[in-house]
């Protein structure tokens, strides 16, 4: 009677949730124990059994993750949406404006890069103590 654990209980094993949401199982566990995920019910055999809605939990952290969030402010999302308020947005524009940012160094890096190799630096070291050289102008600290 394999199937009749399974009858008592409505939910997704492990497995299904993981497939569907494109993570590894032990994902799921980890993201129990960080809180991210709610502790599933268990059939009598112990197996666990998440609600349908946990692969839209799952995938909805994956999205944050891919867009920059770490895990303690996915938590924090995840939280503010459970008590129904709507900071996703705010916390959507002060990561944007970090990506904003983050994005001007590299420009600011890029640049000085085009410049070495436009210049024809060779030597990292020479060439960061030449005044000219546009790599010194990261030694000095600049961008």
């Amino acid at each position: 009677m394999a199937g009749a654990d399974n009858d008592r209980y409505d939910g997704l094993r492990s497995g299904q949730v993981a497939e569907a949401a494109g993570v590894n199982p032990q994902t799921l566990r980890y993201y129990e124990r960080r809180g991210l995920l709610a502790e599933p019910e268990r059939t009598l055999g112990g197996h666990r059994l998440y609600p349908a809605e946990a692969v839209a939990v799952l995938r909805g952290i994956k999205t944050a993750q891919r867009l920059g969030f770490t895990l303690d402010e996915v938590a924090e999302l995840l939280g503010t949406a459970r008590r129904r308020h709507a900071s996703l947005r705010e916390r959507a524009r002060g990561k944007l404006l970090e990506v904003e940012r983050r994005i001007a160094e590299l420009q600011a890096v890029r640049d000085v890069l085009a410049e070495a190799v436009e210049a024809g630096c060779d030597d990292l070291v020479a060439c960061a103590e030449e005044p000219c050289c546009p790599l010194s102008v990261l030694a000095d600290g600049g961008s």
